[in-house]
């Protein structure tokens, strides 16, 4: 193989090529290449970051979920509860109104039969003062009138 100066200006160019690219061209790509993995592992650690975010938020959602349905149980259970108390209560009112409507209907039944009564003592003593009279008109007579009030007067013992 023979040396010649081609191939020497070959090689010294190649070496100045090789030396300028080191120099000016590979920085440039090594930095852009070095830039473009830090913004990817940012990327990795903001999705990682993202995806744990992501996990907390679902297990506060479903303890909230949980939380809510307790609270809605509870007030599920106490409305329950107020409607049985207001049926009781509802029925305890009516039963003492019926009680109190029993009773005024028995002192309305009561006044109404003392009246009736006092009603047949008048008239019986209006019958008992027309008998005697027609008795007296009849009979005059001081024995037979006697007689008529000793019965009135031991009836009435």
């Amino acid at each position: 193989m023979e040396l010649n100066w081609t191939f020497v200006g070959q090689t010294l160019e190649f070496i100045l090529f090789v030396w300028l690219c080191l120099k000016f061209i590979w920085p440039p790509i090594i930095s852009s290449i070095e830039n473009r993995q830090k913004d990817i592992d940012e990327g990795l650690q903001a999705a990682e970051r993202g995806r744990k975010s992501l996990e907390v938020a679902r297990n506060n959602a479903a303890e909230q979920i949980k939380a809510t349905k307790k609270e809605v149980a509870e007030l599920i259970e106490q409305a329950n509860k107020r409607q049985a108390k207001i049926i009781d209560d509802a029925k305890s009112a009516a039963n003492e109104e019926r009680l109190k409507i029993i009773e005024h209907a028995k002192e309305e039944a009561e006044a109404e039969a003392n009246r009736i009564r006092e009603k047949l003592r008048k008239e019986v003593a209006e019958l008992a003062v027309r008998g005697a009279e027609k008795i007296i008109k009849k009979n005059i007579d001081a024995s037979t009138t006697a007689g008529i009030i000793d019965d009135l007067v031991g009836s009435k013992r």
